[in-house]
């Protein structure tokens, strides 16, 4: 007897393998945070956690909220042309997966090829709202990283009119450089405006200006008289937007009924480190830590859908918690006595080459565990690793 099956049944039974074959790698979480502290290695976070302890009379065992995660992980930083990198190289790599020379901002080595960020393809290719923030300007190597292309992180009005082509819905950063353009353009506020977005210099701005559906580019600085200006986020904490609160209405601008990445960067840490300033290096990554708890409350909400990754795009300053045989004296760094006989060491007023720390925590943050390179980072939040 011959045995007759049915067509039907077949194409059942395939179309689940056609199915399979089809389909695209999904982003690690619905909801993405990426913290970059620029400039900060482990050493600025032990140094961070060894204040932090001494504020609670104890010797060690204060955490920051980020060093507390699960997960622990480290990077390599090199760029394609040195061992030590430079912001824009290190963050074109976490941004796009792709080695570039240092100056360089969302192009290959070439100079010439444009590299996207991954932020770009959560948007365009699976609907993902996304919101980039920073402490320093938003034009500057870091936040450029994730939407701009160019040669030279140099030239940053140029860098500033990139905003728009990526349709991001919400930038904030402490002001702009080259608020005007080179050759009599208009200022970053104009353009901006005439291209899509609702720019606001403050919190009352903000709270007067947006809108639902609005697309915000927010800056901390509400002084109407400093509007061109770029001010020291370390240096004016009474007057700024601090990172924490523009987390806030970051998280506001996005909601949670889509999914979103936000990329959120402590970027005056680096600049307290090139100048050997160890209570400004300290304030700033608990300025950063301040902002990492917001997101992490958000986790709390969403445990199983929000996906949280700390780490940096090279270490500076070469800081070591204790000098050549002496201890940190607190007492003295906290009243402003940083005369390098303090216990605080530090070996270059640069970057240095060193791989820098990665903490994770909530859906897919094993990926993270583990030795790789700066370039991994993208991909495993792409879920093609």
């Amino acid at each position: 007897m011959k045995l007759k099956i049915n067509p039907l049944f077949v194409l059942l039974l395939l179309i689940p393998a056609f199915v399979g074959c089809s389909s695209k790698p999904q982003p690690a979480a619905k909801y993405i945070f990426l913290f970059i502290g620029d400039g900060m290695g482990a050493p600025q976070v032990g140094v961070t956690e060894s204040y932090l302890s001494y504020l609670e009379g104890k010797q060690g065992g204060e955490k920051l909220t980020f060093s507390a995660f699960p997960v622990y992980g480290v990077a390599d930083s090199y760029s394609a042309d040195a061992i030590i990198t430079d912001s824009s190289a290190a963050g074109t790599a976490i941004a796009s997966g792709t080695k570039t020379c240092n100056g360089m901002v969302g192009v290959a080595e070439d100079g010439e090829t444009y590299v996207n960020s991954f932020a770009v393809n959560l948007k365009q290719d699976y609907g993902y709202k996304v919101g980039i923030l920073s402490s320093v300007p938003v034009n500057h190597a870091t936040p450029a990283s994730f939407y701009g292309h160019d040669r030279s992180r140099g030239n940053y009005y140029a860098i500033t009119t990139q905003i728009p082509e990526s349709g991001f819905d919400f930038f904030g950063g402490s002001g702009f450089i080259e608020y005007s353009g080179p050759h009599g353009d208009d200022d970053s506020e104009v353009f901006l405006e005439e291209n899509g977005y609702t720019v606001v210099f403050g919190q009352q701005e903000f709270e007067k200006e947006y809108e639902p559906g609005k697309k915000i580019v927010m800056i901390s600085n509400p002084v109407e008289e400093h509007r061109g200006n770029t001010p020291n986020y370390a240096k004016q904490t009474d007057t700024l937007v601090t990172l924490a609160r523009m987390m806030e209405n970051c998280l506001e601008v996005l909601g949670d009924r889509e999914p979103f990445f936000v990329m959120c960067e402590g970027g005056e840490i680096d600049w307290e480190c090139h100048g050997h300033n160890t209570m400004g290096m300290v304030n700033s990554i608990i300025n950063m830590d301040e902002a990492i708890k917001v997101a992490y409350e958000f986790y709390l909400k969403h445990p199983k859908q929000t996906l949280i990754v700390v780490t940096a795009d090279h270490e500076t300053g070469g800081v070591t918690l204790g000098n050549q045989g002496h201890f940190p004296k607190w007492k003295r760094i906290a009243a402003g006595e940083d005369d390098g006989n303090n216990g605080i060491g530090w070996t270059t007023h640069g970057h240095t080459g060193n791989p820098v720390p990665v903490f994770a925590v909530g859906r897919n943050s094993g990926k993270f565990t583990g030795h790789y390179d700066n370039t991994d980072i993208s991909r495993k939040l792409l879920g093609l690793e």
